[in-house]
């Protein structure tokens, strides 16, 4: 084997130092931008400005959401999947059905037990290890080939779990979309013009969301599509931009493309929440568990530093979570232990859940 030599080293360690940095950053942020920001009486923060009131849809909405064969990706949409199929008949949800889009050019072994729609990966190379550019691509195939019955879309991923019946969001040609709070158009006007002209209007035209989770009408989705596909390459081609945007540049992507196309979105403050920062389900409907939940036997969260409990998907790469994990420590928030405790009852009730996905 070759030495690696003493300045590659250097560098790695700096580049952890820094992602590491830039998340807790975001972290402590979030924790505070929530409250300070919006009102949290009103489950609306932005209506487009054109909505007639009153104006709503009842229409189902087709679920979809984008994956790899990799393990990481399977057991998460195995439990996605399982709590979609609880959820879909409550009263109060307008689900259709259920599409796993699978980028990785080939079936694999969950074609019988999820609804799955293969489609191409992009051409080697050209996403340069981010991955999350394969989505759009995704969505562009998947919209040419695929029969969908629904109007509607929502647009989903594997680390969602459905918490609460979800009904169509959408109003009419109005998509409905969850603001994060890290999703800054007007902080970054120098990079966003390269991809939304200034006769297009102002910066602040573009909504502070990503793709996923959006409930959209088909017809609306297949217009921004093939743009927001477009808009992430160039995106992730420019250096400044990429550096800008980073581990969001596809989700800005998205946001720029709905603007180019004059789509505005429905914020909707109750579509998500993310533990351990929201800390009450409460009438929301979607738990998105991409944060790590780390707490000591006090039930205190610990900042950037492993907890003598904890909770994160990302220490399950190579296969999936054991059955009954335990449960936090008493005074950890309402939605840690929902969201465990929703995976305990889906790992316990999936078969062969030990075996079938372990990489």
């Amino acid at each position: 084997m070759k030495r690696v030599s003493p300045l590659f080293l250097v560098l790695l360690v700096l580049g952890f130092f820094f992602a590491t940095y830039n998340l807790l950053t975001m972290i402590i942020h979030y924790k505070t931008s929530t409250s300070e920001q919006w009102d949290l009486s009103n489950p609306f923060i932005q209506m487009p400005g054109n909505l007639m009131e009153g104006e709503g849809s009842n229409s189902k909405y087709h679920v979809a959401l984008t994956a790899t064969d990799a393990p990481y990706s399977q057991w998460q949409c195995r439990i996605m999947y399982y709590w979609y199929k609880k959820v879909k008949e409550m009263p109060g949800s307008d689900m259709g059905k259920f599409t796993r889009i699978l980028h990785s050019g080939k079936p694999d072994n969950l074609m019988e037990e999820i609804p799955t729609f293969v489609v191409d990966p992009l051409p080697e190379g050209l996403d340069r290890g981010y991955i999350v550019l394969n989505r759009p691509w995704a969505f562009v195939q998947w919209l040419e080939k695929a029969m969908i019955d629904e109007e509607y879309i929502l647009m989903a991923e594997p680390d969602h779990v459905f918490v609460n019946p979800l009904p169509n969001l959408a109003r009419g040609k109005h998509p409905a979309g969850f603001p994060f709070f890290y999703i800054k158009p007007s902080d970054h006007k120098h990079v966003i013009r390269k991809y939304y002209p200034e006769e297009k209007g102002p910066v602040t035209n573009i909504d502070p969301i990503g793709n996923s989770p959006v409930i959209i009408k088909k017809s609306v989705l297949e217009k921004i599509a093939p743009t927001w596909m477009n808009i992430s390459l160039r995106m992730k081609d420019d250096p400044v931009t990429d550096k800008a945007f980073g581990w969001v540049l596809e989700m800005y992507a998205y946001a720029v493309a709905s603007a180019l196309h004059d789509v505005h979105h429905i914020l909707h403050k109750d579509f998500m929440l993310q533990p351990p920062w929201d800390t009450e389900v409460g009438k929301k409907f979607i738990i998105h568990y991409t944060y790590g939940c780390d707490y000591n036997l006090k039930g205190e969260l610990t900042y950037g530093k492993i907890g003598e409990w904890r909770f994160d998907k990302r220490s399950y790469l190579s296969g999936p979570p054991p059955r009954n994990l335990s449960l936090p420590p008493p005074g950890v928030p309402e939605s840690v232990v929902r969201l465990v405790k929703m995976v305990n009852e889906a790992t316990e009730n999936i078969p062969n859940w030990d075996t079938l996905n372990r990489g």
